[in-house]
C-alpha cells in the first residue's frame, strides 16, 4: 500500500495448466480440428467445462500483503484447472461493482474481502440469486455468516488483537500507539481494539492515510515527538512496519516496532532486530484456500468449516528467535 489506488482497478486472467494438456491430447486424437467432409473449423468451439472463478479484494495497487494473497490464489488456480479473474478496488463502492461485474460474467463462483461488509451485502445477494456460491477471506470474519457467505478464511483480528497485546506486556512495554491506515476497515479497527483490550499499558490510538507512505511516517514521526513517553508502537501491514522504523530514528525515540503481517523485507527487519515481531496471517494461504474451496464445492460439494466455522490462518508470531524458518519461504515470496 505504499501507492494511492490506481483510478482503474487492476484485473487480470489466471488460468490454470490443464489447458495446454487438454489441447495436446486433442491434437494427438485427432479428433477436436472438426473438418470433416463440411469442410467446417470448428476448432475451439467446444466447451471445455473448465471453472470460472473471480478473486474481488480491497487492496490497493502495488501492496506487498494483497500480492500474496493473488499468488496462493494463482497455485490454486493452477493445481486445479481453472480460469481465475482476480480484481481489486480500496473503494467500498468500487469493489462492490466488481462483484457485480463478476455476476454479471456468469462466474462458477467468486471469492471476496468484507472490510467494510454493508458495502458488500447487495452485491452478495445478487451473487447468491444468480446461484454462484460466494466465499469470503481477509476481513470479515464477524459478519460473513450474516452476510451469506458459504465459507470464509482468515485470521479473527480480535484474538490477534488481544494476542499483540499480551505479548506486549510480555516485553514490558507501558505505552502503545496502535496506527490504522485506513479507517472504517473492520479487521483493522478489530485489531486495536484487541490490543487496547488486553494490553494493561496505555493504547493510543492514530489515524493515517495509507494510500500515502510518507504521510504515514509523517503522522508517527509527529506524534512520537509529541509523546516521548510511547514506547511501543504497532503497525497493521509490513510496509506501514517499515515506515515506522524510520519514524522512530526521525523523531529521536526509543520506541519499539511491532506489527501485523510480514514480507521479506520485514523479516530481514526482524532479523535485525529493528521490528520486535509480526503477527503472521499467512495471506498466501488465505488466497489458495480460497479458491480451492470454490473449487471442492463446485466438484464435489465440500464446504471448509461446514459453513459454521471460519478456517483459522493465523495469528502466529515471527520473532527473532523463529524468523529463521520463514525466511526461507519469504525469500520465495510465499510468506
Amino acid at each position: 500500500m505504499t501507492t494511492p489506488p490506481s483510478p482503474h482497478p487492476s484485473s487480470r486472467l489466471i488460468r490454470g495448466t490443464a489447458l495446454p494438456f487438454a489441447v495436446a491430447a486433442c491434437v494427438l486424437l485427432s479428433g477436436c480440428s472438426g473438418t470433416g467432409g463440411s469442410g467446417t473449423d470448428t476448432a475451439g468451439a467446444a466447451d471445455t467445462g473448465r471453472l470460472k472463478l473471480a478473486l474481488v479484494t480491497h487492496a490497493s495497487k502495488g501492496d506487498a500483503f494483497w500480492l500474496l494473497v493473488k499468488k496462493g490464489a494463482e497455485a490454486a488456480a493452477a493445481k486445479d484447472g481453472v480460469d481465475l479473474t482476480y480484481s481489486s478496488d480500496p473503494d467500498a463502492t468500487g469493489q462492490a461493482e466488481l462483484v457485480r461485474d463478476s455476476v454479471k460474467d456468469g462466474v462458477d463462483g467468486i471469492a471476496l474481502t468484507l472490510a467494510k461488509p454493508d458495502a458488500m451485502k447487495g452485491p452478495i445477494k445478487e451473487a447468491k440469486a444468480a446461484d454462484i456460491p460466494v466465499v469470503g477471506l481477509n476481513s470479515g470474519i464477524a459478519s460473513w455468516q450474516s452476510e451469506g457467505v458459504l465459507e470464509f478464511f482468515g485470521q479473527d483480528e480480535s484474538v490477534a488483537g488481544r494476542a499483540v497485546g499480551e505479548k506486549l506486556d510480555a516485553f514490558k512495554a507501558k505505552h502503545a500507539l496502535c496506527v490504522i491506515h485506513e479507517r472504517g476497515n473492520v479487521a483493522l479497527e478489530a485489531r486495536c481494539a484487541g490490543v487496547k483490550k488486553s494490553f494493561t499499558g496505555e493504547t493510543d490510538m492514530l489515524y493515517v492515510d495509507g494510500t500515502d507512505m510518507d504521510a504515514v511516517s509523517a503522522g508517527v514521526t509527529d506524534r512520537l515527538k509529541q509523546d516521548p513517553s510511547i514506547d511501543e508502537v504497532v503497525m497493521m501491514g509490513a510496509d506501514f512496519a517499515l515506515a515506522a522504523v524510520k519514524s522512530v530514528k526521525a523523531a529521536g525515540s526509543r520506541a519499539k516496532v511491532a506489527t501485523f503481517d510480514l514480507n521479506q523485507d520485514l523479516v530481514k527487519a526482524v532479523q535485525g532486530g529493528d521490528v520486535q515481531f509480526a503477527v503472521d496471517q499467512q495471506p498466501y494461504l488465505q488466497g489458495y484456500l480460497a479458491v480451492d474451496s470454490l473449487w471442492l464445492y463446485k466438484t464435489n460439494g465440500n464446504i471448509s468449516g461446514g459453513g459454521v466455522a471460519p478456517v483459522l490462518t493465523g495469528p502466529a508470531f515471527v520473532t527473532r528467535t523463529n524468523v529463521g524458518a520463514v525466511a526461507k519461504f519469504a525469500a520465495n515470496g510465499t510468506r
